[in-house]
């Protein structure tokens, strides 16, 4: 199974966090235009700087990242290069997640980066052929008087976001901290995802299915260690939106090895391949599904399967 047939494979992108997907590259050149200075003497120096021994190291770095964005046109280009990326890996569709707080939280207004993302979905649809809807989320690090004024914000741009989702730092921050403002959102129209189950327990899993109602779950893979709840997300197919190389970066699997998505796939859980934040990562969709086949021994049909799941798994066409 060479590169190009896995390339070739119609695929679905259902877990990825724009911020991340900013390059290197790109940071110094965002930095350059916004005379923005920057901790790091140079690309090189940055990408050495990506060694991170959990999901808050990591944070703290994305967090200093995402600063260089900074106007409509900075947002524009991020989104289109990683469309462009997507296009050149087979990616026919793409739900990326969007976090308002990490940027209206330095003052950067709402507007800004709205329209510059929603502009490039738009382009990319055209261009590209990639269909795309955005989601909506919430830091869960943050109070949810936060979340709630953060979905008030998202209310005049109704028509492009199709549901929320909840991420940052998943310890100490169940989803039940946020059980009202996605009851709202799910009032105002909205489906919901989250983030569950990557560092946090499978308690947290349930809570994201029961109190926030998801219609899947971001990550997930410490499911694994509750059979009741594997038995649950086989029996509704709830999808899990797995990031492999994702969960080796932020040592919540010691290497490929111990991963689980594919075991997982076996148990009839509908799982998925994504790339999280790639940038800090060490590749995209394309890379993860390399890296299945080279570190787990993926085959072919695998392959195949966890590609239908992708795109099986879209919520855009669900609204």
């Amino acid at each position: 199974m060479d590169e190009s047939w896995l390339k070739a494979l119609p695929k679905a992108e259902l877990h990825l966090h724009l911020e991340g997907a900013l390059e290197p590259d790109l940071l110094f050149s965002l930095a350059k235009r916004n005379a923005i200075d920057l901790p790091w003497g140079s690309v090189d120096a940055l990408r050495q700087a990506y060694s991170f021994n959990n999901l808050q190291e990591f944070l703290d770095l994305y967090y200093q990242g995402a600063n260089v964005l900074r106007t409509e046109q900075d947002f524009y280009d991020l989104t289109r290069a990683y469309l462009q990326r997507c296009k050149a890996q087979g990616v026919v569709h793409v739900e990326p997640f969007y976090d308002p707080q990490t940027h209206t939280d330095r003052g950067i207004p709402f507007a800004v980066a709205m329209e510059g993302i929603s502009s490039a979905l738009r382009d990319g649809r055209d261009e590209f052929g990639i269909t795309s809807g955005l989601i909506l989320s919430f830091l869960r690090h943050l109070p949810e008087e936060e979340a709630f004024k953060t979905l008030e914000q998202a209310m005049p741009y109704r028509d492009s976001f199709f549901a929320v989702g909840l991420d940052s730092s998943e310890k100490g921050h169940p989803p039940s901290k946020f059980e009202r403002v996605f009851a709202k959102a799910r009032a105002e129209g909205f489906l919901a995802v989250a983030h569950a189950g990557e560092e946090g327990p499978p308690e947290y899993v349930w809570e994201a299915l029961d109190l926030l109602k998801v219609s899947r779950i971001d990550h997930g893979v410490r499911a694994a260690e509750d059979p009741r709840l594997i038995e649950r997300l086989v029996e509704e197919q709830i999808p899990l939106t797995v990031c492999p190389l994702s969960n080796i970066k932020l040592c919540v699997f010691d290497n490929m090895q111990d991963h689980n998505i594919l075991k997982l796939l076996e148990q009839g859980v509908k799982v998925t391949v994504n790339s999280d934040d790639p940038a800090y990562f060490g590749g995209y969709v394309l890379e993860n599904f390399t890296a299945l086949r080279d570190g787990l021994g993926m085959t072919q049909d695998q392959a195949r399967r966890l590609a239908q799941n992708s795109l099986d798994a879209r919520l855009v066409s669900a609204v």
